[in-house]
């Protein structure tokens, strides 16, 4: 029997953690899942359970390699980010793996940003702003001050999926795309880490830096297979675009937060940037990705049940409503009429729908065409931020409001110069993962009919 070549990857994200087998098509030939398992660190705050992590890792390379159908070429995965493993000479972990929405201690966060020249000049240099765990780098920060002794212990502080690879090649190396992603640790204005990590010791406890493109042989049983060392999740999800389209493009990636990836915006933030939710991450061939976000999915949620409510209407009702011109443009007609402004869409927290009495409109698919026209509002001022000053030519949605045909037609509307599409990429994450290190394991071209698009003409201009 002909065995086919394939690639593992891992995605491990909060809640589910799963194992695809992909072919050199990037098609699903296996694919295996587990579920979040939680423990408690010294504090009695929740985690991640690594133990439970490493031996589910290990249980599932197993399996794959009793299949005598497939033939592993590579391995490589991708993860949530802003989570250290701190491992010593072994490669043993010496603490629980903190959870990124720990409370950080409010003393500490001052006396680092007093230390080092305040938050909005560090949040500048590093494109990071200041959200207290989630900001990695402050976690080692923290292990410094708060445990001197297990710092002292530690070899490596590898990001989740650094640590993972790990596991498999026996190698510790640090990728640029998690050091990238809000962590503090990464000055983006001169392509280097930022001074604060060497004057604090911190640069020795970090691994040599490879770029997500690479891998190493393995060191677990089995045939002569490669390892990539690993993906930040949101990074790895933009892999597949960028190796489909050449020309500028923009990503809005929209589920609980609606994020704007633009691959091709490198100027560096400005502080009017970083107040309104900005942030830059670096992709896998180490170039910056300027981002944008706000609260657009959360806020759908709390929006469609009070409409719901009003109503007396099922949520499930919203999911299938239709793009209707005649109440649009009803709705701006009245919105024209009674002057109201045009640009109040610029605090980028919400869309003001929630101020909006629901006894005024005529119906609930009428409030929830006029909330999406205010949601899209907030949407392109958010989207605009990242996108002036560059010739993006497209911009591909995917997520949840991707499917909602009034998001699409009205976001069509707001940049009547752009090409609008809804995308759609089953399992992203994983994909663009195994693609990053393509040429290690794939004898074949890309392939460049797995993202399916959907134009979105522009029907009318917004009043």
């Amino acid at each position: 029997m002909q065995k086919i070549p394939v690639i593992a990857v891992f995605d491990v994200g909060k809640t589910n953690k799963k194992l695809f087998l992909f072919d050199e098509h990037y098609r699903i030939v296996y694919e295996r899942s587990a579920k979040f398992t939680e423990t408690v660190d010294e504090d009695g705050d929740p985690c991640e359970n690594l133990e439970s992590l490493r031996l589910s890792v290990f249980d599932s390379l197993r399996d794959v390699f009793k299949r005598p159908e497939f033939e592993i070429k590579a391995i490589n995965f991708a993860t949530y980010g802003a989570s250290f493993v701190y491992v010593d000479e072994e490669g043993k972990p010496l603490t629980p793996l903190y959870n990124y929405l720990k409370p950080y201690p409010q003393e500490l966060q001052k006396q680092f940003y007093t230390t080092y020249g305040g938050e909005e000049k560090i949040s500048k240099e590093t494109a990071s702003p200041v959200l207290g765990s989630l900001n990695s780098g402050m976690q080692l920060y923290r292990l410094k001050y708060e445990q001197p002794e297990a710092f002292k212990q530690v070899k490596y502080a590898l990001h989740l999926p650094q640590y993972l690879s790990s596991l498999i090649s026996g190698e510790f190396y640090t990728d640029i795309t998690s050091i990238g992603c809000h962590t503090n640790l990464w000055d983006f204005t001169k392509g280097d880490y930022h001074a604060w990590v060497e004057q604090e010791g911190l640069l020795e406890k970090l691994a040599p830096i490879r770029k997500g493109d690479e891998a190493f042989p393995a060191s677990f049983p089995g045939n002569s297979y490669k390892v990539g060392i690993g993906l930040h999740d949101s990074s790895a999800a933009l892999i597949p675009y960028l190796v489909n389209f050449q020309e500028p493009f923009a990503l809005i990636s929209t589920g609980t937060w609606c994020i704007t990836l633009n691959p091709f915006n490198a100027l560096p933030l400005t502080a009017e940037e970083l107040k309104q939710d900005c942030l830059s991450y670096l992709q896998y061939k180490g170039k910056p990705v300027k981002a944008s976000r706000f609260f657009g999915g959360y806020e759908h949620e709390q929006e469609v049940k009070r409409i719901a409510i009003h109503f007396d209407m099922s949520t499930a009702v919203f999911k299938t409503v239709e793009y209707d011109p005649e109440i649009i443009q009803k709705l701006q007609r009245e919105q024209k009429a009674s002057k109201e402004s045009q640009t109040k869409a610029t605090a980028l927290r919400t869309s003001g729908f929630a101020e909006r009495d629901l006894s005024s409109f005529a119906s609930g698919i009428e409030a929830y065409h006029q909330f999406i026209m205010d949601l899209v509002q907030q949407q392109a001022v958010s989207s605009k931020l990242v996108l002036q000053g560059t010739n993006v030519k497209r911009i591909f949605v995917d997520g949840g409001f991707g499917k909602n045909s009034i998001y699409m037609n009205l976001l069509a509307s707001h940049f009547p110069e752009t090409e609008v599409y809804a995308a759609s990429l089953a399992q992203a994450t994983a994909i663009g993962t195994a693609m990053a290190i393509h040429p290690i394991w794939n004898t074949k071209p890309f392939p460049n009919d797995i993202i399916e698009l959907k134009y979105y003409a522009v029907t009318h201009q917004e009043a």
